[in-house]
């Protein structure tokens, strides 16, 4: 087992392109971390720098205490899942699982002990005497990160290992990762774009764009907490609302203006707007669709929406609202609780009141993009 130090990590290609920007992080012994972020942010990049597949153009990667910027990948003492399984077709599972402890020249009773053990993990004990062509997706993806796990390495290093899984598919693997994890008490490094995987499966999530890390933290606190508009708009399902407002700064504290609402701000922000020194100025507001609340009559301090589209997700509504001033804003709805009179009254065209508390409220810098409060 070890972890995993990158200080200062760089990668740039040819015509001066650069992929990761000054990559600063320490993955410790036995985390599971996961890189998440758009195509293109530098996520498997990064992975691929740890794993030796590509040069380090600047910087010092540790695995343990020895530095490996030169030292071949296997040297390292790392195993790697790939998207595309790379198993070999010509095969059989077991050989496909046994073919890098042959290369080490183990014993056949090793190699035998490692395979049925891997194997009786993930579940394929019985499709070990067939070839890869004769498996589903998911069995294969099982298959490829068996052949890891009987390399017992220092870290695991997955690249978007789900991505070619159907959605039912997806979710029974990532939970047979969470329980692989428990068996398998190793570290684990662990690239997505899927935010979903990200959150259910890593001790600390690491949130890339551009090459450049934006965050680094546990998933409750990346999604409670976000540092920036990114971050914000990145994390979570809808994605968050963001709509133009004024923060005020009064004697008595802050408060928030939006569409004729005013949101006094409670102390815990209060609090951190000033020790942050803001003052007042135009702000873009945040607010999940989940801490929405629904009216159907109007209230004071209520903003008035109009239905667009009214989704169906069975326990709850994604419901689409348009403002007086044309934002554009999600709610998520449990259905649950409403009455066959309110179901009628959500349709196209149909008027609506929302509000927040302020406890829920992001506030975000028109021009940094930082969060006022977190950033």
């Amino acid at each position: 087992m070890a972890s995993v130090t990158l200080e200062h990590i760089k990668k740039v290609y040819d015509k001066n392109v650069v992929a990761v920007h000054d990559f600063n992080l320490e993955i410790k012994d036995k985390e599971f971390v996961v890189f998440v972020g758009p195509s293109g942010c530098g996520k498997s990049t990064t992975l691929r720098m740890i794993a030796g597949l590509e040069d380090i153009s600047g910087g010092t990667l540790k695995i343990g205490d020895r530095v490996v910027n030169d030292v071949e990948p296997k040297d390292r003492d790392i195993a790697m899942v790939f998207q595309n399984y790379a198993l070999y077709p010509h095969i059989t599972v077991y050989e496909n699982m046994a073919f890098s402890l042959r290369l080490r020249k183990m014993s056949n009773e090793e190699i035998y002990k490692r395979v049925t053990q891997a194997a009786d993990i993930l579940g394929i004990t019985e499709y070990l005497g067939r070839k890869p062509k004769a498996l589903s997706g998911g069995q294969r993806q099982r298959v490829a990160i068996g052949r890891a796990i009987v390399r017992n390495p220092a870290v695991f290093l997955m690249d978007e290992p789900l991505s070619n899984l159907d959605a039912k598919l997806r979710n029974q693997m990532r939970a047979e990762i969470i329980l692989l994890r428990k068996r398998v008490d190793t570290t684990f490094v662990y690239v997505t774009h899927d935010q979903t995987e990200a959150m259910t499966l890593g001790d600390r999530i690491v949130v890339m764009k551009d090459g450049y890390i934006q965050q680094v933290g546990t998933p409750q606190e990346v999604f409670d907490t976000p540092k920036n508009l990114f971050v914000a708009g990145f994390i979570g399902s809808p994605q968050m609302n963001f709509l133009k407002a004024h923060l005020n700064r009064e004697s008595k504290g802050y408060s928030v203006e939006l569409l004729g609402a005013r949101i006094p701000l409670n102390s815990d922000q209060n609090e951190s707007l000033l020790k942050n020194g803001i003052g007042s100025q135009d702000i873009v507001l945040g607010v999940r669709p989940e801490h929405t609340s629904v009216l159907f009559s109007s209230k004071e301090q209520t903003i008035e929406c109009s239905i667009n589209v009214n989704e169906m997700m069975g326990s709850e509504l994604h419901l689409h609202l348009s403002s007086k001033n044309n934002d554009s804003i999600i709610v998520r709805l449990p259905t649950i609780d409403l009455t066959n009179e309110q179901r009628k009254l959500l349709s196209y065209g149909n008027k609506l009141y929302i509000t927040f508390p302020a406890k829920v409220l992001h506030l975000f810098d028109p021009e940094s993009e930082k969060n006022l409060i977190y950033g």
